[in-house]
């Protein structure tokens, strides 16, 4: 190789070792507690994740060399994503690390939607919601409306129903066209459950209500809704109700209800006026079951013989909302309730209620589901650490 050759080898290997190498970045998931953690929902936004455009992200784990299950979600409604959801599985007390790569549309999450909801107009207005675990309901204006106008078929209530499903796919569609368009019903169950859920004007599982002096206080139906987000990982809607006199309080009430893949608890973030406190409620029914808590972990429960089969129900809050319990029986109908009463802390209050059907094979018994509900506690005030990274 001549001398000119030599020199211009020597530039180029020169130039090559000299560039920056591309930055990559990656975020880092840490669960503190000695128990490994799944179905659990990460919520990361473009600015933590320093990126405009949450539609073009995809996370990567390197252990498999496959992207995660992701959903992204609109909150504000203008067309732009606003958090990129995904639910990493991290062993006890360890660090895992997840790369952010540059995706295209073909290569975003296509599957299931498992987390499903929304507004039934045709059996009324109901407002419906799932995941894989669970499903609920509740009543708006028009039901309320019939009722109040003695209309048969109408509901009162702004508790919250739940529909026992045994089955991990979607059942709401096909329910409300069995109830509706078919001879069967689903109050009756052939192999996915069933409906067979008395709410009435209790408050069902995880209704509110206001307590003045010995008194509770409860709404009506909600009057306005918005679906957010459906989707493989999560669903979640907005409603609103008119407002309600508390024993000369006058209280406002919206609230945003989420579900996540996995969990047998709805999330209801409450944006309330009128009152420092809330009380959020489980129906007793036959008052034949058994009321107990937690207060180290912040949960009231209930579980009861339902039908052939038992039916756990509780409410969770994280522990500088949750201020105690109070199991108030009536000889009124629907009102003996078991209450959470929880804080509101600047106009808002979070708490998590839901259940857990012996049928389901999901929990064996009562013991079974107390141990969900002081993981699903201890969770919440242990959240799994996100740190980001570029290397």
């Amino acid at each position: 190789m001549n001398k000119i050759n030599t020199v211009i080898v020597v530039l180029i290997i020169s130039f090559f070792s000299c560039s920056p190498k591309k930055e990559s970045t990656y975020i880092t998931i840490e669960n503190t507690l000695n128990k490994e953690r799944a179905y659990e929902t990460v919520e990361l936004t473009a600015d933590f994740l320093k990126v405009k455009d949450l539609s073009l992200v995809g996370i990567k784990n390197n252990e498999t060399n496959t992207l995660e299950l992701t959903q992204l979600v609109d909150n504000d409604g203008d067309g732009m994503g606003d958090q990129l959801l995904f639910q990493p599985k991290i062993a006890a007390n360890t660090k895992k690390t997840f790369e952010i790569v540059t995706i295209t549309s073909e290569e975003s999450s296509k599957t299931e939607n498992l987390c499903f909801s929304r507004f039934v107009p045709e059996r009324t207005d109901d407002y419906t919601w799932e995941n894989n675990k669970v499903a609920f309901r509740i009543f708006g204006p028009t039901a309320q409306k019939m009722k109040e106008d003695g209309v048969a078929g109408g509901t009162l209530s702004s508790g919250v129903d739940a529909w026992l499903k045994k089955v991990e796919y979607p059942i709401i569609n096909k329910w409300y066209k069995k109830e509706l368009e078919t001879a069967g019903t689903y109050h009756e169950d052939n192999g996915e459950g069933l409906d067979n859920f008395h709410v009435g004007v209790s408050r069902g599982v995880g209704g509110i209500a206001v307590k003045k002096d010995t008194t509770y206080y409860i709404s009506k139906n909600y009057t306005k809704w918005k679906t957010i987000t459906t989707g493989p990982l999560r669903t979640s809607f907005y409603v609103e109700y008119e407002s309600w006199d508390a024993g000369g309080k006058l209280i406002k009430e919206s609230r945003i209800i989420s579900l996540d893949l996995g969990s047998n608890l709805s999330k209801f973030e409450i944006n309330i006026e009128g009152s420092n406190t809330i009380s959020a409620g489980l129906t007793l029914h036959e008052k034949d079951g058994v009321v107990t808590s937690n207060e180290n972990n912040n949960w009231v429960s209930y579980w009861q013989p339902h039908g052939s089969s038992e039916l756990g129900t509780a409410i969770i809050a994280a522990p500088n909302t949750f201020v105690g319990y109070d199991k108030y029986d009536t000889e009124t109908i629907d009102l003996s309730n078991a209450y959470a009463h929880l804080k509101v802390i600047d106009n808002k209050v979070v708490y998590y209620a839901g259940f857990g059907w012996k049928e389901s094979k999901q929990f064996n018994n009562q013991i079974e589901w107390q141990q969900y509900l002081d993981t699903f506690s201890q969770n919440i005030q242990n959240p799994l650490l996100v740190s980001f990274v570029k290397k």
